[in-house]
């Protein structure tokens, strides 16, 4: 790596600077606490348009004229927009669930794909309102109908650069002191010859050692008693079925939700709960929307529970938004004043259910039957059945191809697959109504939480950033793990210059010193010869912790499995 361009890039940044300004944690807590309990609901991909679809189907089929959601408790919009990031060069306008969530529960913006985590690179993380409870001895609870370890629940209790290192958020859970944790995702729990992805073990009979309480369907469910201190509920391998898909045996958001009540308001200090229906999102991303209807009329079940037992408590705040919209949907298409209503409520199950059936199909007749079957169409054009057999041209394949061709009928649209940037509505019951009204952002949820409650995210904050760095880091081929040197160096209070004479970079900390010769690695020790080696790597100079460790005088120690150095 001698190359004049590699040691101009190496000059230039000494192993790369920072790819955005950290925030820092300005929430101040409350003199006077307005409320014990805090409740955040979460519409995972619910935009203004599924809001008003759900009420479309709700006063055709269900004689009500609006949701529950509609009565009286809605307060303002929130943006959503989220950082640049140090993976992509995505803008940030367009925000992920990992950077939402962590705005919505941190009060901080971050990147796509973060969970709890600063930018740059060497993040630092961010404490949520639930770890500030903690700190107060309230009680808190997770609940989804996605993987609990997606990246909505995930940045309330547990900190990675990559919201994909889901192995190592069920293992942060374990050790965050979370009560409930309800959802889908026994898979980031159990090990490979269980059919889990974990490399290491199954990890259940952990939890049940630190007293969890453990359930795989309702009725396990059902046989938590109140009085649990802890409780883990694993409903599915991975996101939890569509309300359309399931069956007796897997409980619903609602009675997963009053579970949590029930063992949550036995604390005599209050609790923090974030519930969130997950799969209006995943229908949005596929564009099926009679799937999406029926999670949303879901949400506004859960809404009702918690509502329900907020005014029965008297001490307690409610506040529901979403993350992002999903799907980018449109009520009406191709300049036609209609919307056909009156379909909504034919198709008896999700794309997700049909993928394996749509995948048999062999002929016209296949898809005829199939269709008509699911959703009552028993007049497919030549064109739609050509359409199905052939894909939507996306990774749902023939069942994209089918939701196109219902959507269609039904007179909707959708712009694409992923998420778009529109704000997002913003609901809410008790004190914290008056504190999120308006036009907000999504980290004043967090913000006004907080101080509903009297949390301190900041002191929280402070004591996790004394724990844990989470830096970017390469491993060698000779499985070696290196940080980059000038941005950990920088962390950690320690001088970095580059001495273009000698092509070198000195590193030093009150009477520690370290050079390294960037051509060949070499370092050398307050001027003796080391036995550590560095490395450059595209401009970049990467260092193994042992060196920061001498610089320091500290004997911090690298967690590979979440990612992080532990301080020590």
């Amino acid at each position: 790596m001698g190359s004049g361009l590699a040691i101009s890039l190496l000059a230039l940044n000494v192993a790369g600077v920072a790819s955005a300004a950290e925030t820092t944690p300005t929430t101040v807590p409350a003199e006077q606490p307005q409320s014990k309990n805090l409740i955040v609901l979460i519409g995972d991909g619910m935009g203004p348009a599924e809001v008003t679809a759900a009420r479309y189907y709700s006063k055709k089929f269900l004689n009500k004229d609006r949701l529950e959601l509609d009565g009286g408790y809605y307060v303002g919009k929130a943006t959503t927009y989220s950082q640049p990031g140090p993976y992509t060069t995505e803008s940030g306008a367009v925000t992920d669930s990992a950077a939402a969530a962590t705005a919505f529960s941190t009060g901080n913006k971050t990147y796509n794909n973060a969970i709890s985590v600063s930018n740059g690179d060497v993040a630092k993380p961010y404490a949520s309102i639930i770890e500030a409870a903690m700190k107060q001895g309230k009680a808190t609870g997770l609940v989804s109908t996605d993987n609990i370890t997606g990246a909505t629940p995930a940045v309330w209790a547990s900190h990675v650069r990559q919201r994909g290192n889901q192995n190592a958020i069920a293992t942060q859970y374990l050790a965050s002191g979370v009560n409930v944790i309800f959802g889908g995702g026994k898979t980031n729990f159990v090990a490979k010859d269980e059919k889990g992805k974990r490399t290491d073990k199954n990890i259940i009979p952990d939890y049940e050692a630190k007293g969890f309480k453990t359930a795989f369907d309702k009725a396990g469910l059902d046989a938590i008693p109140a009085t649990a201190d802890h409780a883990l509920g694993l409903f599915a391998m991975n996101e939890i079925p569509y309300v359309l898909d399931r069956d007796a045996n897997t409980p619903s958001l609602p009675q997963m939700t009053q579970k949590a009540l029930d063992i949550l308001s036995q604390n005599k200090d209050g609790f923090v709960l974030l519930v969130e229906q997950g799969r209006i999102d995943h229908a949005g991303h596929a564009n099926d929307l009679p799937a999406n209807i029926q999670e949303m009329l879901e949400l506004d079940a859960t809404f009702k529970t918690l509502v329900d037992f907020a005014k029965k408590d008297g001490n307690t705040s409610v506040v529901v938004s979403a993350d992002h919209e999903t799907g980018g949907l449109s009520l009406g298409i191709n300049n036609v004043y209609e919307l056909n209503v009156d379909l909504f409520n034919k198709q008896k199950h999700s794309y997700e259910y049909l993928d394996a059936i749509l995948k048999t199909a062999q002929t016209a007749d296949d898809v005829r039957k199939i269709v008509a079957d699911n959703v009552g169409f028993t007049d497919l054009s030549d064109e739609e059945i050509a359409l199905i057999l052939k894909g939507d041209g996306s990774s749902y394949g023939r069942a994209g191809g089918y939701n196109a061709v219902v959507s269609k009928r039904l007179a909707i649209g959708w712009t694409g697959h992923g998420h778009t940037g529109v704000d997002v509505g913003v609901w809410a019951y008790g004190p914290i109504a008056s504190l999120v009204k308006g036009d907000i952002d999504n980290t004043d949820i967090a913000k006004s939480g907080a101080k509903v409650i009297g949390a301190d995210l900041t002191a929280a904050t402070k004591e996790l950033q004394d724990k844990y760095l989470y830096p970017l880091f390469k491993v060698t081929r000779d499985n070696k793990t290196m940080f980059t040197a000038k941005s950990l160096a920088e962390a950690l209070d320690i001088q970095v210059v580059w001495d273009e004479a000698t092509k070198s970079v000195t590193l030093s900390k009150d009477s520690q010193k370290l050079s390294v010769l960037v051509e060949t690695g070499a370092i050398t020790e307050n001027g003796s010869a080391s036995t550590l080696v560095g490395n450059v790597d595209n401009g970049k100079l990467y260092l193994p912790l042992e060196a920061f460790n001498k610089l320091t005088g500290k004997t911090m120690t690298w967690d590979s499995i979440n990612e992080r150095i532990v301080k020590n």
